[in-house]
């Protein structure tokens, strides 16, 4: 089985910049997205053979999440617990041995002045994936919006504190690694450095190489022996992120 992730910063954008060609070539048997920056009906995509699911930030043109998947889940539910919807960032959809769950993290913005949130929704998060997981195991993934470690982006001393590489964020993904959860890259690479999923616009960053490693497929620790490779699709562009791919056996 093939999943992958890719905040695309605006879908109808993303569309514009091959996102269908790549599409079709990866066939994914779960693609989902993050940041789709829609409404319901705003993009043009009903890709055949795949069941399409979409949760839509109130806010017109911000956050959002989607999936496509060829095997219709037995459930898709959307939010946390019912709770954090407004902003379109979870959905879940349940299968017969695995859960999905689709996320796009609260950016804690710049002098952490969102922090407050971030840390409610990941505690909400991390006690919702612990439940789910007494069920079956967990495939979570999207944008998480943290580099967890020094090794996950190229200037880590001068971001020390700064959004995404906060003690308080990085204290949470390590939380939720303790809850029974592995980060499916670093364990199968845990030295590799220098491979990242976000760069920003500025500075020839993605020219540079000057990213961050933000975008993960995390899952439950017993799921690992189901998984047979976690990439970074460095080199598929559109989007300031790139994908994020998991193999399973």
């Amino acid at each position: 089985m093939k999943f992958i992730s890719w905040n695309v910063n605006g879908f109808r954008a993303c569309l514009q910049k091959g996102f269908g060609d790549f599409f079709a070539a990866a066939d994914a048997d779960i693609f989902c997205l993050q940041e789709t920056k829609m409404q319901p009906g705003q993009a043009d995509f009903e890709p055949e053979g795949y069941h399409a699911y979409y949760h839509s930030a109130i806010k017109k043109g911000y956050s959002g999440t989607a999936v496509f998947t060829k095997t219709e889940p037995i459930s898709v539910t959307y939010g946390i617990n019912g709770e954090h919807t407004d902003e379109g960032r979870v959905i879940t959809c349940e299968f017969e041995d695995f859960y999905f769950v689709c996320c796009y993290v609260p950016n804690a913005q710049d002098g952490l002045k969102r922090i407050d949130y971030r840390m409610e929704f990941e505690d909400a998060m991390r006690g919702y994936l612990s439940g789910l997981d007494k069920v079956k195991p967990v495939v979570y993934c999207g944008d998480l919006n943290v580099a967890h470690n020094e090794i996950d982006l190229k200037n880590a001393r001068a971001n020390v504190g700064n959004a995404g590489f906060s003690d308080e964020e990085r204290g949470k993904f390590t939380e939720l690694l303790a809850a029974g959860f592995t980060d499916t890259f670093r364990k199968l690479y845990p030295d590799t450095a220098g491979v990242y999923s976000w760069w920003s616009y500025r500075f020839n960053a993605r020219k540079n190489n000057a990213g961050w490693r933000i975008d993960y497929f995390v899952v439950s620790d017993r799921f690992m022996e189901r998984v047979k490779d976690s990439q970074i699709l460095t080199d598929i562009m559109g989007s300031d992120h790139c994908p994020v791919q998991l193999i399973l056996t």
